[in-house]
């Protein structure tokens, strides 16, 4: 289901893919998410602890990623009771379209799969985003990770 805007495609997620998605994480967070959040808060959250884990997560579920010709630029997934779990694009493409394209494509799966809704727990600063793109702040919450607490938002959106 290759989808595109300008010159992004997309392609399903494979085993070699996870380093380039693993890249995109910690340059997104270290360079974007830095804005919203403090140095402790980015260090804690900027670690991906075990590659084989990380490669499982992103293999057990559906994950696509975005690409600028061979060169991947963002990834996303949609796990089955319809959660957005993660969406990150590569800085150098912010502001692109390609953050939309990717959730272009899983909308299209949600509904492929009858799901009602999708949702997310979106950070500081993926929050704009999906509010402009009619998600709805469900609940604000504090979360852990790695003794630092962050602030998020469950947003949810229908499927009509």
């Amino acid at each position: 289901m290759p989808a595109s805007q300008d010159k992004f495609s997309v392609k399903a997620y494979d085993p070699g893919d996870a380093q380039a998605t693993i890249d995109i994480f910690l340059r997104a967070i270290r360079e974007v998410a830095s804005r919203d959040y403090s140095p402790a808060q980015i260090t804690a959250w900027a670690k991906v602890d075990d590659g084989e884990v990380w490669a499982q997560y992103r293999a057990s579920r559906p994950t696509w990623l975005a690409m600028d010709g061979s060169t991947p630029v963002g990834f996303t997934d949609l796990k089955a009771d319809g959660c957005l779990d993660m969406m990150f694009v590569d800085p150098d493409y912010q502001g692109r379209g390609v953050a939309s394209l990717l959730l272009a494509t899983v909308e299209q799966a949600a509904r492929e799969r009858s799901l009602s809704r999708i949702f997310t727990e979106a950070s500081l600063t993926a929050r704009p985003f999906f509010e402009r793109r009619g998600f709805l702040v469900m609940t604000m919450q504090q979360v852990q990770k790695r003794g630092q607490t962050f602030i998020n938002f469950l947003m949810e959106k229908p499927l009509r």
